[in-house]
Protein backbone atom coordinates (compact mmCIF):
# COMPACT_ATOMS: atom_id res chain seq x y z
CA UNK A 1 0.00 0.00 0.00
CA UNK A 2 1.01 3.38 -0.75
CA UNK A 3 2.11 5.89 1.71
CA UNK A 4 -1.05 8.43 0.11
CA UNK A 5 -2.62 5.04 0.80
CA UNK A 6 -2.23 4.59 4.50
CA UNK A 7 -2.91 8.13 5.48
CA UNK A 8 -6.11 7.99 3.12
CA UNK A 9 -6.76 5.04 5.96
CA UNK A 10 -6.32 6.94 9.14
CA UNK A 11 -2.96 5.61 9.19
CA UNK A 12 -1.63 7.51 12.86
CA UNK A 13 1.72 8.32 10.89
CA UNK A 14 3.54 9.32 8.03
CA UNK A 15 7.02 8.06 7.34
CA UNK A 16 9.20 9.16 4.46
CA UNK A 17 11.28 7.08 2.37
CA UNK A 18 14.91 7.42 3.00
CA UNK A 19 16.53 6.79 -0.20
CA UNK A 20 20.14 6.25 -0.98
CA UNK A 21 21.13 7.74 -4.41
CA UNK A 22 23.49 5.33 -6.32
CA UNK A 23 23.59 3.47 -2.96
CA UNK A 24 25.49 6.16 -1.27
CA UNK A 25 27.54 7.85 -3.43
CA UNK A 26 29.33 10.60 -0.86
CA UNK A 27 30.11 7.53 1.31
CA UNK A 28 31.40 4.75 -1.61
CA UNK A 29 31.53 5.10 -5.41
CA UNK A 30 28.59 4.82 -6.43
CA UNK A 31 26.40 1.83 -8.33
CA UNK A 32 28.73 -0.15 -6.63
CA UNK A 33 28.28 -3.02 -3.72
CA UNK A 34 30.08 -0.87 -1.39
CA UNK A 35 27.98 1.81 -2.18
CA UNK A 36 25.10 -0.49 -1.43
CA UNK A 37 26.17 -1.79 1.39
CA UNK A 38 26.87 1.72 2.57
CA UNK A 39 23.37 2.93 2.71
CA UNK A 40 22.25 0.06 4.45
CA UNK A 41 24.28 0.90 7.06
CA UNK A 42 23.12 3.91 6.98
CA UNK A 43 19.28 2.56 7.70
CA UNK A 44 17.64 3.37 4.23
CA UNK A 45 14.64 2.26 3.25
CA UNK A 46 15.35 2.45 -0.69
CA UNK A 47 18.49 1.97 -2.75
CA UNK A 48 18.07 3.61 -6.07
CA UNK A 49 20.49 2.63 -8.25
CA UNK A 50 20.94 3.23 -12.32
CA UNK A 51 20.65 0.71 -15.18
CA UNK A 52 21.93 1.59 -18.78
CA UNK A 53 22.74 -0.52 -21.59
CA UNK A 54 25.85 -1.94 -22.99
CA UNK A 55 25.09 -0.32 -26.38
CA UNK A 56 22.63 3.07 -26.52
CA UNK A 57 19.93 1.42 -28.54
CA UNK A 58 18.96 -1.20 -25.99
CA UNK A 59 20.61 -3.89 -26.36
CA UNK A 60 24.12 -5.82 -24.66
CA UNK A 61 24.27 -6.08 -21.41
CA UNK A 62 22.67 -4.78 -18.79
CA UNK A 63 24.94 -2.77 -16.52
CA UNK A 64 25.00 -0.79 -13.46
CA UNK A 65 26.29 2.93 -14.40
CA UNK A 66 24.74 6.28 -15.09
CA UNK A 67 25.81 7.09 -18.56
CA UNK A 68 28.80 5.62 -20.91
CA UNK A 69 31.40 7.98 -19.66
CA UNK A 70 30.99 5.83 -16.13
CA UNK A 71 30.67 2.63 -18.00
CA UNK A 72 34.06 3.42 -19.69
CA UNK A 73 35.83 4.28 -16.20
CA UNK A 74 35.01 1.96 -14.95
CA UNK A 75 37.27 -1.10 -14.33
CA UNK A 76 34.84 -3.86 -14.37
CA UNK A 77 30.91 -2.64 -14.52
CA UNK A 78 28.91 -4.51 -12.55
CA UNK A 79 25.88 -6.35 -14.19
CA UNK A 80 22.26 -6.01 -13.20
CA UNK A 81 22.39 -9.93 -12.45
CA UNK A 82 25.11 -9.00 -10.06
CA UNK A 83 23.43 -5.94 -8.18
CA UNK A 84 20.42 -7.56 -7.94
CA UNK A 85 21.82 -11.14 -6.78
CA UNK A 86 23.65 -8.82 -3.99
CA UNK A 87 20.56 -7.03 -3.32
CA UNK A 88 18.05 -10.21 -2.67
CA UNK A 89 20.48 -11.08 0.47
CA UNK A 90 18.62 -11.49 3.90
CA UNK A 91 20.56 -8.69 5.01
CA UNK A 92 18.80 -6.57 2.31
CA UNK A 93 15.50 -7.84 3.32
CA UNK A 94 12.47 -5.31 2.75
CA UNK A 95 14.86 -2.61 1.21
CA UNK A 96 12.79 -1.01 -1.63
CA UNK A 97 14.86 -0.61 -4.55
CA UNK A 98 14.64 2.52 -7.05
CA UNK A 99 15.61 0.71 -10.50
CA UNK A 100 16.17 4.37 -12.50
CA UNK A 101 16.57 3.13 -16.43
CA UNK A 102 18.65 5.59 -18.17
CA UNK A 103 17.41 5.15 -21.88
CA UNK A 104 14.51 3.09 -23.39
CA UNK A 105 14.63 -0.34 -25.09
CA UNK A 106 15.46 -2.74 -22.00
CA UNK A 107 12.64 -2.39 -19.59
CA UNK A 108 11.33 -5.49 -20.47
CA UNK A 109 14.47 -7.47 -19.44
CA UNK A 110 14.56 -5.09 -16.27
CA UNK A 111 11.23 -6.52 -15.05
CA UNK A 112 12.49 -9.80 -16.15
CA UNK A 113 15.43 -10.00 -13.81
CA UNK A 114 13.73 -8.43 -10.94
CA UNK A 115 11.57 -10.98 -11.10
CA UNK A 116 14.16 -13.89 -11.37
CA UNK A 117 15.78 -12.52 -8.81
CA UNK A 118 12.32 -12.40 -6.23
CA UNK A 119 12.50 -8.47 -6.18
CA UNK A 120 9.34 -7.20 -8.52
CA UNK A 121 7.18 -6.62 -4.94
CA UNK A 122 10.14 -4.57 -4.05
CA UNK A 123 10.72 -2.61 -6.72
CA UNK A 124 10.07 0.97 -8.46
CA UNK A 125 11.28 0.66 -11.79
CA UNK A 126 11.93 5.06 -12.91
CA UNK A 127 12.51 6.69 -16.00
CA UNK A 128 12.21 10.17 -18.02
CA UNK A 129 10.97 8.14 -21.18
CA UNK A 130 7.53 7.97 -20.94
CA UNK A 131 6.91 5.17 -23.78
CA UNK A 132 8.98 3.08 -22.24
CA UNK A 133 7.29 3.48 -18.34
CA UNK A 134 4.24 2.31 -20.48
CA UNK A 135 5.43 -0.31 -22.11
CA UNK A 136 6.91 -1.43 -18.03
CA UNK A 137 3.51 -1.26 -17.09
CA UNK A 138 1.98 -3.62 -19.64
CA UNK A 139 4.47 -6.13 -19.75
CA UNK A 140 4.86 -6.36 -15.77
CA UNK A 141 1.44 -4.43 -14.24
CA UNK A 142 2.95 -5.95 -10.54
CA UNK A 143 6.00 -3.56 -10.65
CA UNK A 144 5.27 0.10 -9.67
CA UNK A 145 6.55 2.50 -12.46
CA UNK A 146 8.13 6.38 -11.21
CA UNK A 147 8.02 9.17 -13.94
CA UNK A 148 11.21 10.98 -13.50
CA UNK A 149 11.49 14.93 -14.56
CA UNK A 150 12.96 16.68 -16.07
CA UNK A 151 15.08 14.52 -18.02
CA UNK A 152 18.59 16.59 -17.80
CA UNK A 153 22.67 15.02 -18.33
CA UNK A 154 23.24 17.36 -15.98
CA UNK A 155 22.36 19.83 -13.14
CA UNK A 156 22.68 23.19 -15.57
CA UNK A 157 21.71 25.16 -12.53
CA UNK A 158 24.69 24.77 -11.53
CA UNK A 159 26.58 26.05 -13.89
CA UNK A 160 26.93 30.12 -15.05
CA UNK A 161 26.00 29.67 -18.22
CA UNK A 162 23.61 27.55 -18.34
CA UNK A 163 22.16 28.32 -14.94
CA UNK A 164 19.39 31.46 -16.22
CA UNK A 165 17.52 29.58 -19.16
CA UNK A 166 17.72 26.22 -16.99
CA UNK A 167 15.97 28.26 -14.05
CA UNK A 168 13.31 29.42 -16.48
CA UNK A 169 12.90 25.93 -17.81
CA UNK A 170 12.27 24.94 -14.18
CA UNK A 171 9.87 27.39 -13.56
CA UNK A 172 7.54 26.73 -16.64
CA UNK A 173 7.76 22.98 -15.56
CA UNK A 174 6.73 23.80 -12.08
CA UNK A 175 3.41 25.61 -13.22
CA UNK A 176 2.89 22.92 -15.80
CA UNK A 177 3.20 19.70 -13.53
CA UNK A 178 1.07 19.72 -10.86
CA UNK A 179 -1.98 19.19 -13.17
CA UNK A 180 -0.02 17.22 -15.80
CA UNK A 181 0.87 14.21 -12.88
CA UNK A 182 -2.47 14.27 -10.96
CA UNK A 183 -3.87 13.36 -14.44
CA UNK A 184 -1.20 10.59 -15.09
CA UNK A 185 -1.82 9.45 -11.91
CA UNK A 186 -5.37 9.08 -12.01
CA UNK A 187 -5.48 7.53 -14.86
CA UNK A 188 -3.02 4.67 -13.93
CA UNK A 189 0.02 5.50 -16.21
CA UNK A 190 2.49 5.55 -12.94
CA UNK A 191 2.30 5.09 -9.66
CA UNK A 192 5.10 7.81 -8.61
CA UNK A 193 6.62 11.14 -9.88
CA UNK A 194 10.14 11.13 -9.71
CA UNK A 195 10.68 15.06 -9.52
CA UNK A 196 14.11 17.30 -8.89
CA UNK A 197 13.68 19.10 -5.81
CA UNK A 198 13.45 22.45 -7.48
CA UNK A 199 10.35 21.27 -9.12
CA UNK A 200 8.45 20.47 -5.96
CA UNK A 201 6.08 23.12 -4.30
CA UNK A 202 2.60 22.70 -2.50
CA UNK A 203 0.87 22.54 -5.68
CA UNK A 204 2.69 19.54 -6.65
CA UNK A 205 2.72 17.81 -3.58
CA UNK A 206 -1.25 18.28 -3.15
CA UNK A 207 -1.28 17.20 -6.94
CA UNK A 208 0.60 14.02 -6.59
CA UNK A 209 -1.68 12.77 -3.54
CA UNK A 210 -4.81 13.69 -5.18
CA UNK A 211 -3.92 11.55 -8.08
CA UNK A 212 -3.08 8.50 -5.58
CA UNK A 213 0.69 8.36 -6.51
CA UNK A 214 3.75 9.20 -4.34
CA UNK A 215 6.47 11.62 -4.83
CA UNK A 216 10.22 11.42 -4.37
CA UNK A 217 12.44 14.24 -4.39
CA UNK A 218 16.23 14.01 -5.89
CA UNK A 219 18.86 14.23 -5.36
CA UNK A 220 19.36 16.25 -1.77
CA UNK A 221 22.28 16.72 -0.09
CA UNK A 222 21.31 19.62 2.36
CA UNK A 223 19.95 19.01 5.43
CA UNK A 224 17.72 21.94 5.30
CA UNK A 225 16.27 21.15 2.12
CA UNK A 226 15.92 17.72 3.17
CA UNK A 227 13.70 19.30 6.53
CA UNK A 228 11.93 21.32 4.02
CA UNK A 229 10.63 18.57 1.69
CA UNK A 230 9.79 16.51 4.57
CA UNK A 231 7.53 19.79 5.73
CA UNK A 232 6.08 19.70 2.70
CA UNK A 233 5.02 16.08 2.44
CA UNK A 234 6.72 14.66 -0.21
CA UNK A 235 7.33 10.38 0.13
CA UNK A 236 10.57 10.02 -0.66
CA UNK A 237 14.07 11.65 -0.31
CA UNK A 238 16.65 10.80 -2.65
CA UNK A 239 20.44 11.87 -1.10
CA UNK A 240 24.15 11.32 -2.05
CA UNK A 241 24.77 11.13 1.76
CA UNK A 242 22.00 8.88 4.20
CA UNK A 243 23.62 10.35 7.05
CA UNK A 244 21.63 13.41 6.47
CA UNK A 245 18.78 11.68 7.60
CA UNK A 246 19.67 11.38 11.28
CA UNK A 247 19.74 14.92 11.37
CA UNK A 248 16.50 15.78 10.38
CA UNK A 249 13.64 14.94 13.11
CA UNK A 250 11.28 14.70 10.26
CA UNK A 251 12.55 12.12 8.59
CA UNK A 252 15.02 10.17 11.07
Amino acid sequence: MSIAADQDAGAPERRIRRVGHKGAALLAPGNTLAAFDAALQSGVDMIEFDVLSERPDGSGALLIAHDYEALRLAEEPLTLDQALGHLAQSEFAGIELDVDMKLPGYGGRVADALRDAGLAQRALVSATYTRELGLLKRLAPEIRVGWSIPRARRDYTAHSLTALPALALLGALRAWLPARSRAVLKAGRYDAIMAHWRLINDALVAAVHEGGGELYAWTVDDARQIDRLAAMGVDGIITNDPRLFADSAAVA
